[in-house]
């Protein structure tokens, strides 16, 4: 694979390869930053398609001995996961002036365009399940379904329950697992019911310093999801023990410059597919390798939207 120099080889002179290094960063930090997913969850280094770890599931127990007894021995519980690596790609159309910019220039056009459409596309499948290479089973939802760790919206407490008293139920039924919540995750739809609710002291549940501070309800902080990438039917809000849900990277981003090709899945005004060549146009197509597994069901609940489908955020 050729070194590119940014500051002499154009766009359309590679047209296929890897994101120069500084923009590759830049992108991955962005994605890993945007993601919900990469923010809650632990990474696993992968250096191969399936990664097979083991995880602390209970630890060694002690005992009470008495002068000149024998120490009795335990052993941790060790259990074994698999996490598989998949592709996600994007295809992105942009018009052929772009081929006249400096791959470095072009690549810091476009990255936020490359960042958002990775993470939206990597939350809908890890959170929900939605369009998912993974093992069927392994996302938030689907492990919060079969677990049966719900609480709808307004009933935490009981009829009429508040926000306050639904938050701290859904809490509850992960430290009924004997497992620590240590995050929210939810849309910022959703903020304007935390920004009123209040506690049962009648002090404002939501608590933010500064603009640049994580926010917090009950002493966990809370991430905003992209809500492209939130099913609101499903879920107003998810909390678990995030530890137990585990993401990693295998390959970076690498990409293919077509200028000729027909987008099936892009249409134009007249809803034909988009043929780039009669367009004058070009598209990018950038991909990267991520894998992504959950350890146990109980490690995760969620604050549900009424029977009746009306969702709260």
């Amino acid at each position: 694979m050729p070194t590119f120099n940014p500051k002499t080889v154009l766009l359309q002179d590679a047209v296929t390869g890897k994101i120069p290094e500084e923009q590759a960063e830049i992108v991955l930090k962005e994605f890993m930053q945007t993601s919900a997913i990469t923010q809650l969850a632990k990474y696993e280094p992968m250096t191969k398609p399936v990664k097979t770890f083991t995880y602390l599931a209970e630890g060694p127990g002690a005992y009470w001995v008495g002068e000149g007894e024998r120490i009795q021995t335990s052993s941790a519980k060790w259990l074994t996961a698999k996490m598989t690596s998949k592709k996600l790609a994007v295809i992105i159309p942009v018009s052929k002036e772009f081929l006249r910019y400096t791959v470095a220039d072009f690549f810091t056009q476009m990255q936020s365009a490359i960042r958002e459409a990775f993470a939206i596309k990597f939350d809908q499948a890890a959170l929900f399940g939605v369009g998912s290479p993974f093992e069927t089973g392994v996302s938030i939802m689907e492990r919060v379904n079969k677990s049966g760790q719900k609480i709808t919206s307004g009933t935490g407490a009981g009829s009429g329950a508040t926000v306050y008293d639904d938050l701290a139920a859904v809490m509850a039924l992960v430290e009924d697992a004997d497992k620590d919540p240590d995050a929210f995750t939810t849309i910022r739809r959703f903020r304007q019911k935390l920004r009123a609710a209040k506690d049962n002291n009648g002090l404002p549940l939501f608590n933010q310093v500064t603009a640049d501070a994580t926010p917090q309800a009950l002493g966990l902080p809370i991430g905003f999801v992209d809500s492209k990438s939130w099913d609101k039917t499903k879920a107003d809000l998810i909390t678990g023990a995030w530890d137990y849900a585990r993401y990693g990277i295998l390959r970076d981003i690498e990409y293919t410059i077509s200028q000729d090709a027909t987008l099936t899945t892009t249409v134009d005004e007249a809803g034909e597919p988009l043929n780039l060549f009669e367009r004058d146009m070009f598209a990018l197509r950038a991909t990267m390798e991520v894998g992504f597994t959950t350890l146990a069901e109980d490690a995760f609940a969620a604050l549900v939207p009424a029977v009746d489908g009306g969702a709260t955020a």
